[in-house]
This record gives C-alpha cells, structure tokens and sequence, in this order.
C-alpha cells in the first residue's frame, strides 16, 4: 500500500527530530522522535505512535503526519519499516512496510513496537495511560494489528485508509478514529465499511452524530467511543486529518484496570 510520496531529504531545522536506533532480533530499527523537555522536568507525558505506509519512510511520515507540530508535549515517533511484499503493491518486497498480520515475518515489527515502547517507559516519564497509535494505509493495517495483538497498551488508535483482514475477532472494545475516502482506488471503501461496521457492533455504538464536514461520532455506552472522518481524496492521507487524530487522541484515556 502506497502512501502520498513527499520527499526523503533532511527535515527543515525547525522540525529537527531525534534519531533513535535499536538492534532488534540482530536488525537495525530506527524511528525519528518528538522528546518534549517536559519528560525530564514535568509530569508524565502522553506517546504518539505515527506509522508510514508501504512505501514510505520516517522522515516522510514527520512530514505528511506532523503530529508533534498539533501536539508538542507528547512523545511523538515516527518508526522507520523495513522491505516488505505489499498485498496490494509491491509483491516482491522493494519497498518498506509493516507486517500485516500477527506470525508473519516473526513478528518483527510487533517485536519492535514492544522495544520502542519498553526504552520510552525506562528514558522518560510516560503516561501510560495515555499512549495512542495512527497510520496511513499498511501502517493503518498494522495500527489494527497493534490493538489486536498489543490493545491493553492504548487509550485509543486511528488507522487512515486501511482494514485488517486477519485477526480482528481479537478486538476488544477501544476508542478508534477511522479515516479513509468513498473514493479509494487500493483499499476499497467497501472493505473499510465492513471493517468500520464491526468497530461500531463491537463497542455498542448506535447512535449516530454526522457533522457537516466528514466527521461522524458514534458514542458509546461503555466510553469506547467511535469516530469517522471521511474524506474525497482517494487514498491519499487529507491534510486536516491530523488536527483530527490529535482532538480525538487528547479526549481519550485508558481506564485505570
């Protein structure tokens, strides 16, 4: 799955972010990140997980996403994939992505998220209930694989153009934003309904608030609340939608257990 190409130069000095590598299972992982100096003098601060499509990189991801210019007090990073075969694209694995579903690859890119997320929790004052995961396309399929193979860990996600065909049933009611177009030519929107459709039964939303502008809210019951943003711009990421994530992110907390 392809996500809108916007260059893979240096990001401006204004957006400078910090390099973090890790050896994982003998490979090199890297992401870039958004490290508030309130981690180090304030209270325990937020974590964005932002994922790159197939195709793309961490630095194109800063850039298409740009979540810590909404939200700079949170730890933000953009992870870095590694060559993988597309299911839409790509079939021979040129490009980088994410896994696509729980036991491929040997896990590699889960096992990476657990990494990440153990080395934040040691270096920094994280708000463990406060940590949410987005991404465009392939990394909006692993954002649904992350809440079904890793969901206790999150407040809440917001995958962008994407369904996860494997393991689903293993859900279990969450906050989620899903953003996607009517008028997707690769994940098609049929699919992203079905995916949608099952989010809603799962956390009891039948009440429905549309807004004017795309976004509809479906609140729940239970506090797992679920939102849509719908856009017309085919399959590429829209530029408002991440004013959007960040909105809905800071309205989520995970429950205390």
């Amino acid at each position: 799955m392809l996500l809108a190409w916007c260059g893979d130069g240096p990001l401006p000095a204004a957006e400078v972010l910090e390099h973090l590598t890790w050896t994982v299972d003998g490979v090199t992982r890297e992401a870039l990140a958004n490290i508030p100096a309130a981690t180090e003098t304030g209270g325990p601060v937020p974590v964005v997980f932002a994922f790159h499509g197939h195709g793309g990189s961490m630095r194109q991801a800063a850039r298409s996403f740009s979540l810590h210019a909404f939200w700079p007090g949170a730890i933000v990073v953009y992870p870095q994939g590694l060559p993988t075969p597309g299911s839409l694209t790509d079939a021979e694995g040129k490009r980088a992505g994410w896994q696509p579903a729980a036991g491929r690859m040997g896990d590699r890119d889960l096992r990476f998220f657990d990494v990440m997320l153990a080395e934040f929790r040691t270096r920094h004052r994280i708000d463990d209930r406060r940590i949410y995961a987005t991404g465009h396309s392939n990394g909006g399929q692993f954002t649904y694989l992350l809440w079904a193979e890793r969901g206790d860990v999150f407040a809440a996600l917001a995958p962008s153009a994407a369904v996860l065909s494997r393991g689903f049933q293993k859900f279990q009611p969450k906050p989620v934003l899903h953003i996607g177009s009517p008028q997707d030519p690769l994940v098609k929107f049929v699919w992203q309904a079905s995916m949608i459709d099952h989010v809603l039964k799962l956390n009891g939303c039948d009440v429905r608030n549309p807004d004017a502008d795309g976004y509809t809210s479906y609140p729940s019951s239970r506090g797992d609340g679920v939102a849509t943003y719908l856009h017309s711009r085919g399959h590429r990421y829209p530029d408002e939608a991440t004013e959007i994530i960040v909105t809905f992110f800071k309205a989520q907390v995970r429950p205390e257990p």
